[in-house]
C-alpha cells in the first residue's frame, strides 16, 4: 500500500521539532481527516532556507509528507520553495495510495502558509503566494457521503 520511501519517512521522520524565533511558521489543518501539519522555516538574509522542521498531528502519510516537505525546501531559496507542488512531495515518496493525495497538498500548504508568516513578518511579496487557508477545505461546499 505504501512505497518503502513512504514508510521510511514515517518510521524515521526528518526535521522533527520546532525552531524557536522563526523566520515564518504555517499552520494548516483538514477539519475532514483531522491532521494538523505546522512547518517552521528559518530564513537567512539572501532569502535561503536554512533549516525546516515540522510538527504533525495526523496519520502515517502526514507525518511522511511533512517529512519530505522539509527535505525539499531545506536549503533551497524563497522562489525555489514555492515550486515545491503537492505533486513534487508525492513523486518524492514514490507515490501516494489515492485516499492519502490530501496529506501531500497539506505540505504543500504548510510550506506556503509559513512563507506567507515570513513576508507579514517583513513585509515583502512573494511572487505566486496568497493568503494559505487554515483548512484545507476552506470555501469548498460541505461533501455529504451516501452509505
Amino acid at each position: 500500500m505504501y512505497s518503502e520511501k513512504v514508510m521510511d519517512h514515517f518510521n524515521n521522520p526528518r526535521n522533527v521539532g520546532e525552531i524557536e524565533n522563526a523566520s515564518g511558521v504555517g499552520t494548516v489543518g483538514n477539519a475532514k481527516c483531522g491532521d494538523i501539519m505546522r512547518i517552521y522555516l528559518d530564513i537567512d538574509d539572501k532569502g535561503i532556507i536554512r533549516d525546516c522542521k515540522f510538527k504533525t498531528f495526523g496519520c502515517g502519510a502526514a507525518v511522511a509528507t511533512s517529512s519530505m516537505a522539509t527535505e525539499l525546501v531545506k536549503g533551497k531559496s524563497i522562489e525555489e520553495a514555492m515550486q515545491v507542488t503537492n505533486k513534487a512531495v508525492m513523486e518524492a515518496l514514490d507515490g501516494l495510495p489515492p485516499v492519502k493525495v490530501h496529506c501531500s497538498l497539506l505540505a504543500e500548504e504548510a510550506i506556503h502558509a509559513a512563507l506567507w508568516d515570513y513576508a507579514e513578518k517583513n513585509h515583502i511579496t512573494i511572487a505566486g503566494l496568497s493568503k494559505p487557508k487554515s483548512d484545507i477545505h476552506e470555501g469548498e461546499e460541505a461533501e455529504e457521503e451516501e452509505y
